[in-house]
């Protein structure tokens, strides 16, 4: 149990040891330290309890106050399922997910706590919290936690969450805070006020200093209004300074604060001195202009990522049931009540009722376990499983979230190495460096002035110096210029994972292609069958295929687009082999030669075949002549200029004559299983390259989780996969160079984003340490700062992308 709290010594707990409060005479009392009621005492002993005491050393006093009494029975609503299945977005036999709005999440230490949840019962599988949104997703075993029970947990250590069920029906007007713009209310109004107070002192308007009783009244009011900006204005400065401070670190924030501070006191001190009116209007100014750069960042970036999440879909189609048929329409298009049918290994982008008779749902996607769960008809099927067998049919009871699909793609499970520790690790060491830098040469300059003997410019140059130098307009530069560029690609039909793709993308010296599907389409193959088969024979065939998502699938079903489908059982697609279903109690195996049963035909082929055997009987093959998109000889040319070229496939050589004109004789390699694709890449990899695999993203999943960068290609299909760290629209494929290059091109945005970082620091810095700057200047120009950084790195990077016609 951790005992770095000073609150240890009964004689000296005023203060509760839990909430930081002051304790009054009912305190109550634990193994020598104070509470200030039976509340933080009980969370104390919960924490205790559960050896997670060293949340403590974290942040001591910083817990939240509950009431013990207030939450016995309080969420008994949550046990109706009716109630509960509004609130949980996943839920299956072993596991649920649901995610609370706790309005209390403030600080590292309240992180912590909800992080571990897990200690404290069991029956909770897993918690992870969402800063910014103040949001906490709670993963637990329904056999053995209820879920009342969960909020109480939540409720008794001090994060009551907040649970509105008709906030569920809009979530675009829930969950909004405000609390930064009503600081920023109040700093203005006063900084205001006391600035039109300090009009006389400043331009010595009337007879201010024959009357000392009419400025002391003035420079009392100006405190009076310079504290509400110092307590509750300013909090979150201090709130983040003490918290890096308890726990030994060093951020941003801690050169503010110490500014601010250092003002106020040195105005409350010529006020009590007698010397002068103070700097309460430059104290008010340097929060209030603060806050507004704050307040332009957040929502700069806000903006940036509601058009990645709701206006720059993945590029996927998903097929809908119509009166006319079967159509495909874009995720975006997905509403309530749509029909869609999902074939075997695609993802279900909402949540459905399953409408055929049973289901093989896997959600390895959503919760690590890949055992396929048996679902029947009527049974709801949540956003993020993959069917596994058969196509379904489902009718969607909720749109299509996308942000939620974005957060599974971006799980730590799917990600290929450490860049968001890296990315974070980096913002650490700049903000503890530079912090370091600064505070030394404000103890310089301090050192200078005062052997100079000059205490205005001493302090003039401390509060300054700790005010214009700042590290944040450095990672504003990276960060906002990826998050535009993020949304300028989603816009062009290019979606990806995150903004550490994009450095990937822009190192990659090696590419990859897959050939069916990729460079060439379903559509643009030429289908042929020769040997005997019948009618009935046929529409078995094609109905096989269509529960198939492969490009030589896709177009066998598509020869027989309006035969009346049959009903198949048995249904399973084995990856780089083909198909084994059962129609009409006829066995049917569709794919390679040797799959099929007839021996290793395919390696002396010059053309692309599925085989056909029925019954174990061989009926003949569906020969195919493929076309590349239109566009990628001149796109495979430029990327042939400046990086080196693969082909794998695993068709036979049937297409080696076309492809040598872009890839090398002993850079094509054909009949190749998945397994052979992904060993290819890993070779590639140990030679020192960076890779990028550009394949379908079912069928080459392997590959392309294997490559640096893996891109899988959508034709208008269902092949959202967590393998790839990027989608790229079909039809856009012929723009892949312009698209590498602007990634590359946008390394130098950054650059520059750097360098007009640099100027703004240095420049500051030399007016800062000379005590020519005044603070209320210097706070102005640090937002000014950062809203020009942010500017800059998203205008350029705009012109940039519309230089490219992106």
């Amino acid at each position: 149990m951790s005992t770095h709290s000073p609150q240890t010594a009964l004689k000296e707990e005023l203060i509760c040891y839990h909430c930081g409060d002051v304790c009054k005479e009912n305190k109550a009392v634990k193994d020598d330290k104070a509470f200030c009621c039976e509340g933080c005492k009980l969370v104390y002993e919960i924490l205790e309890e559960n050896k997670l005491c060293s949340y403590y050393s974290i942040e001591p006093g910083g817990g939240n106050s509950p009431k013990a009494e207030a939450f016995q029975g309080k969420f008994s609503y949550l046990d109706d399922e009716k109630v509960a299945s509004r609130l949980i977005h996943f839920s299956s036999p072993s596991q649920n997910h649901i995610t609370f709005f706790v309005p209390g999440i403030h600080c590292s230490s309240c992180i912590w706590l909800l992080e571990h949840l897990q200690k404290i019962d069991s029956g909770i599988l897993s918690s992870s919290v969402n800063f910014p949104k103040r949001e906490v997703t709670i993963v637990y075993k329904p056999d053995e936690i209820k879920l009342s029970r969960i909020a109480e947990i939540s409720s008794m250590i001090g994060y009551e969450p907040h649970i509105s069920l008709n906030d569920l029906e809009n979530e675009n007007s829930k969950k909004i805070d405000r609390s930064l713009w009503y600081k920023i209310g109040v700093a203005g109004f006063c900084f205001g006020n006391i600035m039109m107070l300090s009009f006389p002192e400043y331009f010595s308007i009337g007879d201010v200093d024959e009357q000392p009783g009419l400025r002391l009244t003035f420079s009392l009011l100006n405190l009076g209004l310079a504290i509400p900006v110092l307590v509750y204005s300013a909090s979150d400065f201090f709130k983040s300074a003490l918290g890096a401070l308890r726990v030994r670190q060093l951020n941003i924030d801690l050169p503010v604060a110490a500014a601010i501070l250092m003002t106020f006191i040195r105005s409350v001190y010529e006020l009590a001195a007698g010397i002068g009116p103070g700097y309460f209007d430059s104290m008010a100014g340097i929060v209030f202009f603060m806050l507004i750069g704050r307040a332009f960042q957040s929502k700069t970036y806000k903006t940036l990522s509601f058009d990645r999440d709701y206006k720059s879909y993945f590029p996927v189609a998903v097929s809908v049931v119509k009166k006319e048929g079967e159509d495909r329409l874009p995720v975006t298009s997905l509403k309530r009540g749509m029909r869609m049918i999902i074939r075997n290994a695609e993802i279900i982008p909402a949540d459905s009722i399953l409408l055929s008779e049973s289901a093989k749902i896997d959600y390895s996607f959503v919760t690590g376990e890949s055992i396929p769960i048996e679902k029947k008809l009527g049974d709801l099927i949540y956003a993020g499983g993959r069917q596994i067998g058969k196509r379904i049919e489902l009718e969607i009871v909720k749109p299509v979230k996308q942000s939620y699909l974005t957060a599974l793609w971006n799980k730590p499970a799917f990600n290929k190495d450490d860049a968001f520790e890296q990315q974070a690790s980096l913002e650490n060491r700049i903000n503890k460096y530079f912090t370091i830098s600064v505070f030394i040469i404000s103890i310089l300059a301090a050192s200078f002035w005062l052997y100079k003997g000059d205490s205005e410019r001493l302090i003039n140059s401390v509060t300054t110096i700790l005010i214009v130098a700042c590290p944040c307009i450095l990672l504003l530069a990276a960060s906002f210029t990826q998050g535009n560029v993020l949304r300028i690609l989603g816009k062009n039909g290019f979606f990806l994972r995150n903004a550490f793709v994009i450095e990937n993308l822009s190192k990659a010296d090696t590419i990859v292609f897959d050939k069916t599907g990729t460079l060439t389409t379903g559509g643009s193959q030429q289908v042929k069958f020769t040997g005997t088969i019948s009618e009935a024979e046929e529409k078995e065939i094609a109905s096989i295929c269509l529960h198939s998502n492969h490009p030589l699938s896709r177009s066998i079903a598509e020869m027989y687009i309006n035969e009346k489908v049959n009903e198949i059982s048995n249904f399973k697609e084995i990856s780089g082999k083909g198909i084994k279903a059962e129609v009409n109690s006829h066995e049917y195996l569709i794919g390679s030669s040797d799959f099929a049963g007839l021996g290793n035909l395919d390696s002396n082929l010059n053309k692309t075949r599925v085989y056909v055997s029925k019954n174990s009987k061989a009926l003949g093959y569906f020969q195919m002549s493929h076309s590349l998109r239109s566009g990628m000889e001149e796109v495979l040319k430029k990327l042939k200029g400046n990086r080196e070229l693969y082909l794998l496939s695993g068709d036979n050589e049937g297409d080696k004559e076309m492809m040598s004109q872009w890839f090398k004789d002993d850079h094509m390699l054909f009949n190749q299983k998945p397994e052979q694709k992904l060993e290819f890449i890993k070779k590639l990899k140990d030679e020192g390259r960076n890779v990028i695999m550009v394949g379908d993203g079912l069928n080459d999943a392997g590959a392309l989780q294997q490559s640096d960068s893996g891109i899988a290609v959508s034709d208008n299909l269902n092949n959202f996969s967590p393998a790839c760290e990027a989608i790229i629209d079909g039809k856009l494929l012929s723009s892949l160079n312009t698209l590498l290059d602007y990634c590359k091109d946008s390394k130098r945005v950054i650059a520059w984003s750097f360098a007009l970082s640099t100027v703004y620091n240095v420049v500051g810095l030399y007016f800062a340490v000379q005590g020519e700057l005044q603070p209320v200047i210097a706070a102005i120009l640090m937002p000014t700062a950062s809203i020009t950084i942010v500017s800059f790195a998203t205008i350029t990077s705009s012109l940039l992308a519309k230089s490219k016609k992106l």
